[in-house]
């Protein structure tokens, strides 16, 4: 079933308060909740999982099932129906994080670090959480043995990652509160992600791409641009013109799989060093096409992240410079620029 518009509109708005900041062994903490008045005739698991979204709909239905979930005091049950104004009240089963997931000493580079909030610039080559063969060293496992804490919160608080090979700003929740405020502020489009990113080609003009990104019709471990994607906009903005490639400014408006690699990819821009969305680089003087063959992943970095704080709502702003790989690169296109300016005049 679809939310009336006046209906979704309200649920995205509505400002869901847990009334706990961390869930221990010993007591399971509860959440209340009061439905939203423009609810009329929505199913409960679908207002949950908007007013939740920290957790996935299949968890809060499995909660329903097993009368973790109460509605006006009566165990809830599935399929029911939400009229608005209803008292609500969940009685989370967390499973620890890391009892799928070890606590590992990987050094980590926090920025920033308060009661509620992480921000860690990630190096290239740490993948953020478990999954499809990487199942030990990531980010998830160094979040649980710096912070024992993030064994209570659902993915140890991750709410947005970066790829293996992308470099910068991640931002991490330490508290069920803080979660739901950064998911919110997600799917709001309010966090503004900006990224350097070095692509083939010479970029005749600042722009935008507007355009679907979904899983690859053939290719099933790729993101591809795809009318029965997910909506996508990237802005970019270019910096710096050199000889066969461009570094542009690549701001997200949203934040799909592979969002920035793909889209570049579909203008015929592909991020140079990018293993998966490639591109052969035209006629190029050897210098410049060994300095990009050379590179060893996708030339993207993760420079800015600016949030809403989720405790007192002040908008907070973080800078990565650039790692040392890409300033090489860098380094040797600029000089390669200045070397052809001086022979040319």
């Amino acid at each position: 079933m679809k939310f009336p518009i006046e209906a979704k509109k309200t649920i995205q708005d509505y400002n869901a308060k847990p009334s706990l900041s961390a869930l221990t062994a010993q007591a399971e903490s509860v959440i209340d909740l009061i439905a939203p008045q423009n609810c009329i005739g929505i199913r409960l698991d679908l207002v949950l999982a908007q007013l939740l979204p920290q957790w996935s709909r299949s968890r809060l239905q499995s909660w329903i099932l097993e009368k973790r979930v109460h509605v006006d005091g009566k165990a809830a049950i599935p399929k029911q129906k939400i009229w608005g104004n209803e008292k609500i009240s969940i009685r989370p089963h967390i499973v620890p994080v890391n009892t799928a997931h070890a606590a590992e000493a990987i050094s980590l580079k926090i920025i920033y670090e308060d009661n509620q909030l992480l921000v860690i610039n990630k190096p290239a080559g740490i993948v953020v959480h478990p999954g499809n063969g990487n199942w030990q060293g990531t980010l998830l496992n160094a979040l649980l043995h710096y912070r024992k804490q993030l064994n209570e919160i659902p993915r140890a608080g991750i709410v947005h990652r970066l790829d293996k090979d992308t470099s910068g700003l991640l931002v991490v929740a330490k508290t069920i509160e803080a979660q739901t405020s950064l998911v919110r502020q997600l799917q709001q489009h309010t966090v503004k992600r900006d990224y350097f990113a070095i692509v083939l080609g010479e970029v005749k003009q600042s722009g935008y791409i507007d355009a679907p990104v979904g899983r690859h019709p053939v290719q099933r471990t790729k993101m591809a641009v795809t009318i029965h994607g997910k909506p996508a906009r990237t802005n970019y903005q270019i910096l710096e013109h050199f000889e066969g490639c461009t570094l542009l400014c690549c701001s997200l408006e949203t934040g799909r799989t592979h969002q920035i690699r793909v889209h570049m990819h579909s203008i015929g821009h592909p991020l140079v060093g990018d293993p998966v969305y490639t591109g052969k680089p035209k006629k190029l003087p050897v210098e410049i096409a060994r300095l990009i063959m050379q590179f060893p992943r996708q030339a993207l970095h993760a420079q800015q992240l600016a949030l809403a704080h989720p405790q007192h709502g002040e908008i907070m702003k973080w800078d990565s410079a650039l790692p040392e790989d890409i300033n090489i690169l860098l380094q040797g296109l600029r000089q390669y620029r200045a070397v052809s300016s001086v022979s040319l005049s």
